[in-house]
């Protein structure tokens, strides 16, 4: 008797290193890969038609990967509860394979999907591959989950890390063609300056970033010196990679180990995704509420008007406005213009951070809930190992240490291209004569800053203050 087992695919479009396919393969006589569109991913709490092409064009890139080894996509659209259930039943398969999801809305899915399936004699099993350890693996002395990056850090390194899996060069697969892809959506930023989808493209993109070049170095080798760098784009572009699971972690992370800071940095940012993987499994109220309690009495404020000139790179501060403007041009940001956007509009706009953390996910290709999160409300100061909150970047400082001559701006703010670099990261401050010789004007071709950094930052440091003296403690506050 033939048995059958489906892999259903969801953020681990990939072949190589992908233990649920491995462990369909080892368990049935024939394997279907399926693949939901499921509606959430259209239009859900945080939608992007940005996010949404990516992934679709890389799930067409996944499926002629597996329809040359023998095993054509099926793809199904509605909800997995519904679908998937249906479609394993009429296929007479005995058992469903997934990679584990970490995200609170993923785990009330799969045990919907894992409870119906039951009801029809249908095995559900989830296996290892979005991290390097799961995110419910790690524990303090206490069994207690992590509060800390640098205790998790330690328990992380220290931990046994499973070998790597090599794509299979055969899946037996179930005679008949594979379902089309559907084009469901038209990124907002320009295509040609998303990287290209797929794992082929994705492994390539490692290979650039880990291989050595005639020199002798490969780019992370000096990730830990320039990483922070705007004008130099230094760092990897995989995390797109990472989001989709068009990359294995654990691949990249074996491939990325050895000597130098360079390659210990990048690791360690590997490592900080995992973490606030770790912070949402254990504690997924802080996607409405903060982490630290003690600042749920933050009062922000009410500006839709300076919310929209923030999104739209309008706020007079060239470095958070040339940074607002390459997320909506290209779905990426690195990491330094992140935290310098984010900052600006918890703290010199006193504007709520979950504002924020929907106008990176509107357009970020590499969006992720966990990620997301933990990143807004480490700058806001709310989070896990935050930044202390009478910390206020100031955006001029910012500009000039990380894009010293000005290069970063003038590629995504055309309207200082002729400002000298000395005060490309504050215009306002050239007289008359100096602003129209440089074409500049500021109030008529450039914005006036928004907002004084000086009375944005007192402001700041008033309400966290207030906040402060009135919560409560913090869950896991210092824990690990």
């Amino acid at each position: 008797m033939t048995t059958t087992a489906v892999v259903w695919l969801r953020r681990d479009l990939r072949v190589h290193d992908h233990p649920a396919l491995h462990a369909a393969i080892a368990a049935a006589d024939a394997v279907i890969p399926v693949f939901v569109i499921d509606e959430p991913l259209l239009a859900g709490r945080w939608p992007s038609p940005n996010r949404v092409w990516f992934m679709l064009q890389s799930v067409a890139s996944l499926s002629q990967e597996l329809a040359d080894r023998g095993a054509p996509l099926r793809v199904l659209r509605g909800r997995p509860a519904q679908v998937l259930p249906e479609f394993a039943r009429h296929a007479g398969a005995g058992d469903v394979f997934v990679t584990r999801d970490a995200s609170p809305y993923g785990r009330r899915r799969d045990r919907a999907v894992a409870e119906r399936l039951a009801a029809s004699g249908i095995g559900f099993h989830a296996r290892t591959g979005l991290y390097v350890h799961e995110p419910d693996a790690l524990a303090n002395a206490e069994g207690r989950p992590f509060g800390v990056y640098g205790a998790f850090r330690r328990a992380w390194d220290a931990a046994p890390r499973r070998a790597v899996l090599p794509a299979p060069d055969r899946i037996p697969g179930v005679p008949g063609a594979g379902d089309a892809v559907p084009d469901l959506a038209r990124p907002t930023a320009d295509p040609s300056r998303i990287p290209t989808p797929g794992e082929a493209a994705a492994r390539e993109r490692l290979a650039a970033w880990l291989d050595p070049g005639p020199g002798g170095r490969a780019p992370v080798d000096v990730y830990a010196d320039v990483r922070d760098r705007l004008d130099l784009d230094a760092t990897s572009r995989l995390s797109q990679d990472l989001r989709w699971g068009l990359l294995s972690p654990l691949e990249v992370v074996e491939r990325a180990l050895g000597p130098g800071d360079g390659r210990r940095v990048f690791v360690a940012e590997v490592a900080w995704r995992e973490f606030y993987a770790h912070v949402l499994w254990h504690h997924p109220g802080v996607l409405d509420a903060p982490y630290l309690a003690r600042f749920a009495a933050l009062e922000t404020r009410d500006a839709p008007d300076d919310l929209r000139a923030w999104a739209e790179g309008r706020t007079g501060y060239p470095v958070v406005d040339a940074a607002m403007r390459q997320l909506r041009a290209e779905g990426y940001m690195p990491n330094r213009a992140r935290m310098i956007t984010a900052s600006f509009l918890a703290k010199h706009l006193l504007l709520h951070r979950r504002l924020g953390e929907a106008e990176f996910m509107r357009h970020l290709v590499d969006g992720d809930v966990a990620s997301n999160d933990g990143g807004w409300q480490w700058t806001a100061s709310t989070g896990t190992d935050p930044q202390p909150y009478f910390r206020v970047f100031n955006p001029v400082l910012q500009g000039r240490r990380f894009d010293p001559e000005g290069r970063y701006v003038r590629r995504w703010v055309p309207e200082l291209g002729r400002v000298p670099d000395s005060h490309v990261h504050d215009p306002w401050t050239l007289d008359a004569a100096a602003q129209a010789a440089a074409g500049c004007r500021i109030g008529v071709d450039y914005p006036a800053p928004i907002v004084d950094h000086a009375e944005a930052r007192g402001r700041a440091l008033a309400a966290y203050g207030s906040a402060r003296g009135a919560g409560v403690g913090a869950p896991d506050e210092g824990a690990g």
